[in-house]
């Protein structure tokens, strides 16, 4: 298991139909070292949700984006890709195997990403991978 001096905070956008799988994602991630941003653990109750994700994506160090069938066309999607592009975050891009490429959103679709696998699997994957860049 890899772990970081500095914890890079990690912000992950999903679907909440996707919200069982990001969850354990996100505790693996945990678990390797990294601070992670998760909608629906981050965001306290009374708080303004929009301010926390705000505040999320600015605090964040990369941006992952899991893409299924259920979030090719989210708006969210499409503003989380343009604040993580506008505020000049890493954006790793985490998509299930159904999804066909060419459906990804035009400034997506030559960027390599990571295939969803099990949560565990993908963490490892991503910490051995896309972090990796991050700290060197």
């Amino acid at each position: 298991m890899q772990v970081f001096m500095e914890k890079p905070k990690v912000f992950i956008s999903h679907s909440s139909l996707d919200n069982g799988w990001a969850r354990e994602f996100a505790n693996s991630l945990e678990q390797r070292g990294l601070e992670v941003w998760f909608d629906s653990s981050t965001a306290r109750l009374g708080q303004s949700w929009r301010k926390e994700l705000e505040k999320g994506l600015r605090e964040s160090s990369v941006i992952v984006l899991l893409v299924t069938p259920d979030t090719i066309r989210s708006p969210n999607l499409f503003l989380e890709i343009g604040a993580a592009i506008g505020m000049g975050k890493p954006l790793i891009l985490v998509a299930s195997k159904d999804i066909d490429p060419s459906a990804l959103p035009p400034s997506l679709r030559g960027q390599r990403y990571l295939v969803k696998g099990s949560p565990e699997a993908t963490a490892r994957e991503f910490v051995s991978q896309a972090m990796a860049s991050q700290t060197a």
